[in-house]
């Protein structure tokens, strides 16, 4: 980035266009271009031709530095809130679409989480959204989540499917963690969840990216803007924050080997999860910021469409970086599911995206990838 590119406005964000790229492409504004998946999408962009913006607050609840990651040179980055209308409304000016992964993410800690999630994610939708319309920008893709499922879909043998009954306490202290059925108590079978499954978010954070779908939709049908929600499942790779509360199961169980101590695993392993890899997601993304989509919002599942299990991803993890076995100390969390597996098919069908990055080759990627600096405690 050249001087020229940061001149900086009393506000503390740069003026001006940035120097064209030496191939044409669109404008892109990256909301959350710093953090782990919206950095891979800005690059893979860049790589393309496009003109990329990168827009971060840099949170300290992801990021270990409010300086930005030196991967974020090759873009014109701004450190702002997406929560800042002004900024949002300058920095919108010439651009063609968005990709919206500015959020708090995961479990966090308790409810006294919850302000921030409802600020970041769902008030600083909405701004962005107003701005959108302000500015005439017609084309967002939005980063959504598996958890707006809740649980996963299930089956049982004599009722066909049904939404499972909810896991008891003293099921949980004595190790019978399967979902069962409400009508007959039997133990259910998992199947793939596509995207018109019921929404059942069962989580702060849950609750905020069904909000974000929500208004995204309603922005949608009033505008004839199109909105592609990638509803992402569990998303690991390289610079994924390290030592966070808010960070996924791959990087908690890596942060764990760095330290020299085993993965623990709740439960008894045998959660079903989908494991994409980042690069794979990043590509999910340029596909929807090239695809047509109708005028309203299209959820859209993106994942490997190969489930592995919790414990797999752990033993994976420790023989790749030659750590100690893990450990399954059972219990679970107020709001963990049980399964929850993708259906790939729409994805696509709508898209044309398969992912390309098997779990192992991905693991054995991840066990030595750059993370991001760790998180203070």
């Amino acid at each position: 980035m050249s001087s020229d590119d940061c001149v900086t406005s009393p506000r503390g964000f740069p003026r001006g266009r940035p120097k064209a790229p030496s191939v044409a492409g669109v404008r892109v504004l990256v909301t959350g271009g710093a953090g782990f998946i919206g950095s891979h999408i800005a690059d893979l962009l860049a790589d393309d031709g496009d003109e990329v913006v990168v827009l971060d607050n840099l949170l300290p609840t992801a990021h270990g530095s409010r300086t930005p990651p030196p991967y974020t040179g090759r873009h014109r980055f701004l450190r702002g809130d997406v929560t800042d209308a002004e900024i949002v409304a300058e920095l919108l000016d010439g651009i063609d679409a968005v990709c919206h992964q500015a959020a708090v993410v995961g479990h966090g800690i308790d409810p006294s989480d919850a302000p921030s999630y409802a600020l970041h994610n769902d008030y600083g939708t909405a701004v962005l959204l107003a701005g959108m319309h302000a500015a005439g920008v017609r084309k967002l893709v939005l980063a959504s989540s598996m958890v707006v499922y809740g649980e996963g879909r299930y089956a049982c043998p004599d009722h066909g499917v049904v939404p499972p009954s909810p896991r008891r306490r003293s099921d949980v202290d004595s190790g019978r963690f399967e979902p069962r059925c409400p009508a007959c108590d039997a133990e259910l079978a998992w199947q793939l969840v596509p995207e018109d499954a019921p929404l059942n978010p069962r989580s702060t954070y849950a609750a905020t990216k069904l909000a974000q779908e929500h208004l995204a939709g309603a922005w949608a049908r009033q505008t004839g803007g199109t909105v592609w929600a990638m509803r992402y499942h569990n998303v690991y790779g390289p610079r994924m924050p390290q030592n966070t509360p808010y960070a996924g199961v791959a990087s908690l169980f890596r942060s764990a080997l760095v330290r020299g101590e085993a993965p623990q695993v709740l439960e008894d392993g045998g959660q079903q999860r989908d494991f994409v890899h980042v690069h794979d997601v990043a590509r999910a993304n340029v596909l929807a910021l090239r695809t047509a989509g109708p005028d309203d919002l299209t959820p859209v599942n993106i994942c490997s469409g190969v489930p592995h299990t919790v414990g797999e991803l752990a033993e994976e993890l420790s023989r790749a970086c030659n750590g100690p076995a893990p450990e399954v100390i059972g219990g679970a969390r107020p709001a963990d599911v049980r399964h929850v597996v993708a259906d790939p098919a729409r994805a696509r069908e709508l898209l044309g995206f398969t992912a390309e990055i098997g779990f192992a080759e991905g693991i054995a990627d991840f066990a030595t990838a750059e993370l991001r600096a760790p998180v203070s405690p």
